[in-house]
């Protein structure tokens, strides 16, 4: 055959690419459409070598970007982790204001499972030392180590540079440092006792203050990555938070309970003042409501008064003592000596403070008093012009100390016993001088007008024997009132005592009357009595029954003018026994305003509605038991 003859093409080269080869008959016919060929086959193979590379390249490339994506996915549930432990550790810091023991430990917890350590410690730092505040995990002699109380940390070691430089200490091996050749105490319980070898120390600081630091551990070489290191720095600085926020609650309480505290005893000592000037004669009053106030505001389990009399100090008033035990300190006087705080006190004339009773060998403490199981006592003077004139004594069961500011506080309330004690006796000299200076001249009136009603013949004065009667019953009863200011104690502590007796109403009512006459004429008023007949005999204290009726009637007259004032006097209307004295008037009258604070704060008299009763007075008949 002339005609050309293309030969099979082969396929493959060593380096992958697809190549034509082509042989031929006739080389001489060929040659032009040979080189056509050549030159298709030329960029054939151009084509052919700019495909994808082989199958394996492509697995290469898969896998690198399935390693990236992996990557990707562990930096997210990474950071998931720590965003998630974040939030758990500021919701304890906001859950506990005021206790750092959960955020400690959420922050341990949390630093420990995601830095793959293996235990930790957070330690609070005063500026010289470092003390444990929460252990996570640890082995326990390194924990028993730490809880011995505060250390100093050794220059060497990693937390005595960080105290030094206020920066991250992270050791990779904790064998190989010189602090470990040297056997510091805490590195040999660290490595030694709990395995650790690598170590991770984050400073806590407030203002570039250092308050601790967060040390975690892992039991082989391995170190922490960066990532885990600004982690557990983000922690340190959430616990600084915290320590913070606790110290600034703590400040906030304390000064709310000083506050609270500084309230309640100005309230307590305004009381005391209002004791005071309410019960200017008596004195018990103020002395019981002193002990109890002082012994409340002081925490104190009892508290005690003895006042000075013939040298020796007799008790006068208790708070939280016993019956049995009032009585034994009200039969057993205490003279000055040391062997009791009473005694003390009134010897170096100052407070004395006995902490605990039991390390005190000069301390005398007798079962009958109550004072046998005192541990702790406090003892103030009430003091006139220097000298102990009584003794304020509180006691706990329990040894703790009592306060600056209480004892303060029992000061005031000593001086404020001294001063009702001197108010005491200077009314009651007052009282005493200005009864007798009235007295005195009253005593003579009275005896000049019996003298001359009596001897009314002698003396010539029979035109002028009412009148004079008058003078000589108003007298007597001023009298009587006179001696009723001398025992003003027993009226202001409600202890006045009454003297009953048999009298006849119509005598007593004309008595009276005969009193009131001259108030009634000055606003010239007509003065009526309107009294039912057969009253009968009464059981009551008559000087009190005519001083009421008396004020009523006087009350009366001073409101009223050119008008009627009547004494009403009838039985009472329920059938009882009890007799109904009342004052009625044509007066001037007052408000419903003045109405209301009568009643409520039992003011003096004032004007009254016109026709209105000033008064209803019941007593009864005899033998009934009630008075007027």
């Amino acid at each position: 055959m002339g005609g050309p003859q293309a030969a099979m093409a082969q396929r493959g080269t060593s380096d992958g690419a697809d190549e034509v080869t082509l042989s031929r008959k006739g080389a001489s016919s060929l040659t032009t459409r040979g080189s056509k060929l050549r030159s298709t086959g030329t960029k054939a193979k151009a084509r052919v070598s700019n495909r994808p590379n082989s199958l394996s390249e492509l697995k290469k490339q898969l896998e690198a970007r399935t390693r990236e994506l992996a990557e990707v996915r562990g930096h997210l549930s990474e950071a998931l982790e720590q965003q998630t432990a974040t939030s758990e550790v500021l919701r304890a810091i906001t859950g506990s204001p005021g206790d750092l023991k959960p955020v400690f430990e959420a922050i341990l917890t949390n630093a420990r499972r995601l830095c793959e350590a293996k235990f930790g410690h957070l330690l609070i730092y005063d500026g010289e030392r470092f003390r444990v505040a929460a252990v996570h995990a640890a082995p326990s002699i390194l924990t028993d180590f730490l809880n011995r109380g505060p250390f100093p940390a050794g220059a060497a070691t990693g937390l005595g540079r960080l105290a030094s430089t206020k920066r991250v200490v992270h050791v990779a091996d904790l064998k190989a440092e010189q602090a470990y050749l040297d056997r510091d105490p805490l590195r040999a319980a660290t490595v030694d006792g709990a395995g650790a070898r690598t170590g991770l120390a984050v400073p806590m600081l407030k203002e570039n203050k250092l308050v601790g630091a967060i040390v975690i551990y892992r039991q082989e070489v391995r170190p922490f990555t960066d990532r885990q290191i600004e982690l557990v720095s983000t922690f340190a600085d959430q616990a600084a938070i915290a320590i913070e926020n606790v110290r600034l609650f703590d400040d906030v309480q304390a000064r709310t309970r000083e506050l609270t505290e500084s309230l309640q005893q100005q309230t307590a000592t305004a009381d005391m003042l209002k004791v005071i000037s309410r019960s200017s004669f008596d004195l018990q009053a103020v002395l019981d409501t002193l002990t109890e106030s002082a012994a409340r505001l002081c925490r104190a389990d009892r508290a005690a008064i003895r006042l000075a009399k013939d040298g020796s100090y007799h008790h006068v008033a208790s708070y939280g003592f016993t019956p049995e035990q009032k009585e034994y300190m009200k039969g057993h006087a205490l003279r000055p000596d040391r062997g009791s705080v009473t005694g003390r006190v009134v010897l170096q004339g100052k407070a004395v403070h006995v902490v605990d009773t039991k390390a005190d060998a000069e301390i005398r403490l007798t079962v009958g008093s109550g004072f046998a199981n005192v541990r702790t006592v406090l003892g103030v003077p009430m003091l006139r012009e220097g000298t102990p004139t009584g003794v304020l004594i509180l006691t706990r069961s329990t040894v703790e100390p009592f306060t600056d500011k209480q004892i303060e506080l029992v000061t005031t309330f000593a001086d404020q016993a001294a001063i009702a004690i001197e108010n005491v006796r200077h009314k009651s000299q007052f009282v005493a001088s200005m009864s007798h200076e009235l007295r005195t001249p009253l005593n003579a009136i009275i005896g000049l007008t019996e003298m001359m009603v009596t001897n009314a013949t002698r003396f010539g004065t029979e035109k002028v024997q009412e009148p004079l009667q008058r003078v000589n019953r108003a007298g007597t009863h001023l009298l009587g009132l006179i001696n009723q200011v001398l025992d003003l104690s027993k009226i202001e502590a409600g202890k006045l005592e009454f003297n009953p007796q048999t009298v006849q109403l119509a005598p007593l009512i004309n008595e009276v009357i005969g009193t009131a006459g001259q108030l009634a004429e000055k606003n010239k008023n007509r003065l009526v009595v309107d009294a039912q007949e057969n009253l009968g005999v009464l059981t009551v204290d008559p000087m009190r029954l005519r001083q009421i009726l008396l004020n009523l009637l006087s009350n009366a007259c001073k409101f009223t003018k050119q008008g009627e004032v009547k004494l009403q006097a009838r039985k009472v209307a329920n059938g009882g026994n009890g007799i109904e004295l009342a004052v009625v008037d044509t007066g001037i009258g007052m408000t419903a305003e003045q109405q209301a604070k009568l009643s409520r704060n039992s003011a003096r008299p004032m004007p009254r509605p016109r026709g209105a009763s000033a008064a209803p007075v019941s007593a009864s008949p005899s033998p009934a038991s009630s008075r007027a």
